[in-house]
């Protein structure tokens, strides 16, 4: 029970911190530009993350050669996500840039787990999920207009 109590409030917080980053990364995205913005987010990342590595067990890629190439992308990926979010922020507004973000997360994700994509664990869209994300869409349109 706790278990799922707690992966529910580090989702919540994970959304938390996603609207904060997109409302901080517009800040700067206009304030320094969408580069600089991009360098201060990432190289903060990667001066804790320099930190924590050590001190949680060192570095670990004993396993690295199992990954498939196309996971080496995440970071790429990564500088699209905070980048789309710090310029879709402040011109569109928060909740109509994430309701796009979020709708088109959820769409790919039911393709992903539909068809299995990338090592992902095949999860068949059914009736309820297709009327779910039609329900989105529509709240898509009422919350874009």
């Amino acid at each position: 029970m706790w278990q799922a109590t707690f992966l529910i409030f580090l989702a919540m917080l994970g959304g938390v911190a996603i609207t904060l980053q997109g409302q901080f990364m517009g800040l700067m995205e206009q304030t320094i530009g969408s580069r600089m913005s991009l360098l201060i987010t990432f190289g903060t990342s990667g001066l804790v993350i320099l930190l924590l590595v050590p001190l949680t067990g060192g570095v670990q890629l004993a396993n690295w050669k199992d990954v498939p190439w196309y996971a080496a992308s995440t970071g790429l990926l990564g500088i699209v996500i905070v980048g789309s979010i710090g310029y879709v922020g402040p011109r569109m507004g928060l909740a109509t840039g994430f309701t796009l973000i979020i709708a088109t997360q959820l769409i790919a994700a039911a393709l992903i787990d539909h068809y299995g994509w990338f090592g992902s664990t095949v999860r068949p869209i059914d009736v309820y999920k297709i009327l779910g994300l039609i329900a989105m869409v529509v709240g898509v349109q009422l919350l874009t207009r």
